[in-house]
């Protein structure tokens, strides 16, 4: 008994006992959560492959309710995608609720919009530039490079609008970028 109390102690007082059960579990809890995700892009894949008009018998698709980090996950196996519809992308935004999201998912989610000129979501791109300044640069450098005249015009009036209250090296970056 006095031996199974000293044991008991030093398990406590050693940091790494109880260490590999517990990374074993969350290596399981994300092995899970990825997994979800996968399902997800799956769904997604077909969803966007279906064509424009569906026959009734057709069943609807039900996505799951994601986590924030699941969904960053599920935004970046779409932007692997080479085309994803309009649709698809209204979808999605209608789905996840995306524009209401933190930072991080509306990153992703503007990439999307920039990636595939979905126009009607331009409103998206221009708050998270507003709102986000830090994490905007590398979106600026995005709707440049596309080289889509619309897209250039959003960037350069996002800037002007903003210049003022964001950090000098990001307005410096960002000014190299679009003049």
């Amino acid at each position: 008994r006095a031996q199974g109390a000293g044991s008991r102690a030093a398990a406590a007082s050693s940091p790494a006992a109880g260490e590999p059960l517990q990374r074993e579990r969350r290596a399981g809890a994300e092995c899970g959560l990825a997994r979800q995700v996968r399902a997800e892009v799956t769904k997604w894949i077909r969803v966007n492959r279906r064509p424009r008009k569906r026959k009734r018998r057709e069943k609807e698709e039900v996505f799951e309710k994601l986590l924030p980090d699941q969904l960053v996950l599920l935004l970046e196996h779409l932007l692997e995608q080479k085309t994803l519809s309009p649709r698809t992308l209204q979808s999605l935004q209608r789905t996840y609720h995306l524009q209401d999201q933190d930072a991080e998912v509306r990153h992703r989610w503007c990439e999307l919009i920039v990636k595939h000129k979905f126009t009607k979501a331009y409103k998206s791109v221009e708050r998270f530039l507003q709102e986000d300044q830090a994490m905007g640069v590398y979106l600026y450098g995005e709707l440049m490079v596309s080289e889509d005249a619309r897209q250039q015009q959003l960037a350069r009036r996002c800037f002007e609008r903003t210049k003022e209250q964001m950090d000098r090296s990001s307005a410096q970056v960002v000014a190299e970028m679009l003049f």
